[in-house]
């Protein structure tokens, strides 16, 4: 009987998605599922939510839900951390202040200095966790879906021996997408994906081992497809590999197309859903969902439908491939750069082919990217490298670094406003940060 514990139970949709998942092999059909959050009224309902599909689909596991990080970390054999620390409320800010100082967001959750603030205030939380899983689930195997994932996995990977990594969907998810505008089933399209969290390139794409790059020049012309991600078939057309994230994130890493609002009208106000600036999207999306996600999760309580199939998450593939009928699974993983990629800083977080199996998670080969892809790329992965380093010695300085050459920040803001920008982030997150020497640049 394996047991599984959620940490950030609270994340409703994420956590029944990925039960849903596990649910689908025999192997885990009696296992014991522990919720756990800090908040006792979403934890609640994610209980609800979990034994509702377990009793749809007649598994025989055991839910349980608590508010003790320790009780639920207890003898686990994994652990899935979808954790977010501070709430709306505070993240706005994230957001807010770099828009006063002319930094467009679209989401602000994983790159530039809404997504390195969002990282400080993770970061101790994270390692808290850790600490606790080193002494009472020692062999977990540890799996990480909180944003920012490169910075965090860096960071938690620097700081313990756990078998721990970070996981995301917008390697397969932009696959399947590929393959849908190629004309092809999922499964038919080979790839092999190399890079940073977000910012990873399809080397090889492949269908029955021809090269489907040049279907994919001619699929980008169609009307409805270059209206769908504007900004990653820009990169493409001019890089020559296709990117993965949506266009709306990509927009936030690059210094091409949010820096003026003419750019922000061409490239991020049509397609995908994204509209030019956060509030237009995701601040506003994730405030209103504060006055009704009670309300829709009801209704999905009593009446919704209850999704049986697996879906697209690596999770309980990689689970079932270690300890559970052992059939190996690949898939993209986030660790550390030990020479997989070799012109990406070495440490720096990667995310690269792996395999799952019944021995753990391991590097497939070693990739070297096309010269001017690894500027692109490895310019981010100094970026936060700089940012987790200023986490680990507490060092306010080498935060404002990392602020200085992000690449959209940089493109609008002079180094006197970076300054005075980053300065006002950190004087507003000062409870979160009380682990820095000094909160004075």
């Amino acid at each position: 009987m394996k047991k599984f514990t959620f940490i950030g139970a609270g994340s409703l949709e994420f956590t029944r998605d990925l039960v849903r998942d596990l649910m689908t092999f025999p192997a885990f059909d009696d296992c014991e599922l522990m919720l756990m959050d800090i908040d006792e009224k979403r934890l609640q309902y994610s209980k609800r939510g979990v034994e509702r599909i377990v009793g749809a689909g007649g598994h025989h596991a055991v839910v349980k839900a608590t508010t003790d990080r320790r009780e639920a970390l207890k003898d686990a054999d994994g652990v899935l951390i979808t954790i977010l620390q501070g709430g709306v409320d505070v993240w706005r800010h994230d957001i807010e202040i770099p828009m006063k100082y002319g930094v467009d967001y679209c989401v602000g959750d994983t790159r530039g200095p809404a997504g390195i603030f969002r990282f400080l205030r993770t970061a101790p939380v994270m390692l808290d966790i850790i600490r606790d899983i080193e002494e009472v689930c020692p062999g977990a195997v540890v799996l990480n879906y909180t944003n920012p994932m490169a910075m965090l996995v860096s960071y938690l990977q620097r700081n313990t021996d756990i078998q721990i990594t970070g996981l995301c969907h917008s390697v397969q998810g932009t696959a399947q997408m590929l393959a849908g505008w190629l004309g092809l089933k999922d499964e038919e399209l080979d790839y092999t994906c190399v890079g940073i969290n977000h910012q990873a390139f399809y080397l090889k794409l492949t269908h029955d081992g021809t090269d489907m790059y040049p279907a994919l020049r001619e699929a980008v012309k169609r009307p409805e497809v270059a209206a769908e991600e504007p900004v990653r078939i820009e990169v493409f057309r001019h890089l020559g590999y296709f990117i993965t994230e949506s266009s709306g994130h990509n927009s936030e890493y690059m210094a091409w197309f949010r820096k003026r609002p003419d750019l922000i009208e061409k490239y991020c106000t049509h397609g995908t859903g994204w509209n030019p600036g956060a509030h237009a999207y995701i601040l506003n999306e994730y405030l209103g969902r504060e006055d009704t996600w009670e309300k829709e999760y009801t209704d999905w309580l009593e009446n919704g439908e209850v999704e049986l199939e697996r879906g697209e998450e690596y999770a309980s593939n990689i689970f079932n491939a270690i300890f559970g009928d052992h059939t190996p699974y690949p898939f993209n993983a986030n660790l550390r750069n030990k020479g997989y990629v070799t012109n990406i800083d070495r440490d720096a977080c990667v995310e690269v082919p792996v395999l799952a199996d019944r021995t753990g998670i391991h590097t497939l080969d070693i990739h070297t990217l096309p010269q001017h892809l690894s500027v692109l790329v490895n310019n981010s992965a100094k970026i936060e490298e700089l940012a987790v380093q200023g986490a680990i010695e507490g060092d306010p300085g080498k935060i404002f670094a990392a602020c200085l050459f992000d690449p959209l920040t940089s493109a609008v803001c002079s180094m006197d406003e970076i300054h005075r920008m980053v300065q006002e982030m950190l004087d507003r997150n000062a409870g979160y940060l009380t682990y820095f020497k000094t909160l004075k640049i």
